[in-house]
């Protein structure tokens, strides 16, 4: 067990290998601080170092919501990582910036790494022409975990079991949260939105599942916005009814950990399972609810990529091919659904989760195979940037659901032309 000093730390420094003559000192910069995923981790370290002994690799955690901010800084600076995660919304700007290696002549070339392996639209957004700026790592989906035990309590019928009958809607969803927090003492709710950031860094996750359930999206391919239609007002409306109404929603500056048994719902992904290793509740998963316009099912993606002044790039992209080699997403696709198709489709993938039974993990393969990319844009920060303030409008009992998505439709749309 790590110390707590160490384990929720801003900056989780680990040095994993010894160091030697002529060591090179590999930074990797990820977002979790999972005791599980840096277990896994240090083993690819490990076992990387067995060809290359002087090489230490060293791990920064920094938290989701300050990761691509404090990475930029880094870049800015002249202090850049060697290698990172990367996460799909913000691909095309680092993409567009031209600070990630082009690493198609090293991966693609390698008949001992079998890159034809890799499922084709797994690597689309990683894609510019022939060149390649990333390797996923995780083609996850995100799907509803639910708290089995208050659903119980709450005389509801199981999410699966409305699945199958085609009756899993945000509508019931509405009700199952309402019941949820009617049923429950206060400071417990019917859900929490993904991560407990639903109204900041995983706002976008929080509301386009319900957006392309009933039609719409945030934006189209086109670069139109699309919050101010008519769909999407009426889905933002059962989500602010769902708020303030019901009271059923984790509300604006308040927390109720689902994984502590605080809240019955939440959506995220494969990776959170770890969470739930030693929690003395039932729980189960189900896909996301359907909507006016069907089934949806979202994946966010995340690459493994090397940085363009990386010091130690040649290093660099070994250390990402040793990670994503078939063995070792084998082994991530615990925690990280694949993007090899040899290791998708085997039975082991739906084996590969201690926590998660075949059927469960057969939810999570039909996410990966029917689900659609969150968006993404080259100026995704600044979209972000201006959308937030107006959205926090929306975080208010008396707001004017139309009106602000239409202002935010107002403020973004000069960065989406």
């Amino acid at each position: 067990m790590r110390p707590l000093i160490l384990r929720f730390s801003t900056f989780l420094l680990v040095t994993l290998l010894f160091t030697g003559a002529n060591a090179q000192d590999l930074r990797f910069t990820i977002w979790s601080g999972n005791e599980a995923h840096l277990n896994m981790l240090d083993g690819f370290a490990d076992s990387f170092a067995e060809g290359s002994p002087t090489t230490t690799v060293q791990l920064d955690t920094i938290p989701y919501g300050d990761y691509v901010q404090k990475v930029t800084i880094q870049l800015a600076g002249g202090s850049p990582p060697d290698i990172g995660w990367l996460a799909e919304a913000s691909a095309p700007t680092f993409m567009d910036a031209g600070v990630l290696m082009d690493l198609a002549p090293f991966v693609e070339g390698d008949t001992s790494y079998d890159f034809n392996d890799f499922s084709d639209p797994a690597l689309g957004l990683w894609r510019d022409g022939d060149a390649l700026y990333g390797v996923p790592f995780s083609t996850s989906p995100f799907f509803v975990y639910y708290n089995a035990d208050m659903f119980d309590a709450a005389g509801l019928e199981d999410p699966n079991t409305l699945a199958d009958r085609g009756e899993w809607t945000w509508d019931a969803f509405r009700e199952a949260a309402d019941a949820i927090a009617s049923s429950t003492p206060a400071g417990v709710y019917g859900y929490e939105q993904s991560d407990g950031e639903g109204y900041g860094a995983r706002v976008w996750i929080s509301i386009v599942p319900m957006l392309r359930a009933y039609g719409a999206d945030a934006w189209n391919d086109a670069g139109e916005c699309e919050l101010a239609s008519p769909s999407a007002i009426e889905a933002m409306t059962l989500y602010h009814d769902m708020i303030f109404e019901d009271q059923s929603i984790v509300p604006p500056g308040e927390r109720a950990n689902f994984f502590t048994g605080q809240s019955g719902m939440t959506i995220t992904q494969l990776s959170r399972a770890a969470n739930l290793e030693d929690v003395d509740f039932n729980w189960s998963v189900a896909p996301l609810p359907s909507g006016p316009a069907g089934d949806v099912a979202l994946i966010g993606q995340a690459a493994l990529v090397v940085f363009a002044n990386s010091p130690n790039r040649d290093v660099a992209i070994d250390f990402l091919k040793h990670m994503t080699s078939k063995q070792n997403v084998a082994t991530m696709a615990q925690f990280f659904p694949p993007a090899r198709t040899s290791v998708l489709s085997s039975d082991a993938f739906l084996t590969s989760n201690a926590l998660l039974d075949t059927t469960q993990m057969q939810v999570v393969a039909e996410g990966i195979a029917t689900g659609s990319v969150v968006p993404s844009h080259p100026n995704f920060p600044q979209i972000d940037a201006a959308a937030r303030p107006v959205f926090d409008r929306l975080w208010r009992a008396d707001a004017n659901v139309a009106e602000v998505l239409q202002d935010t439709c107002a403020a973004i749309q000069p960065l989406l032309d």
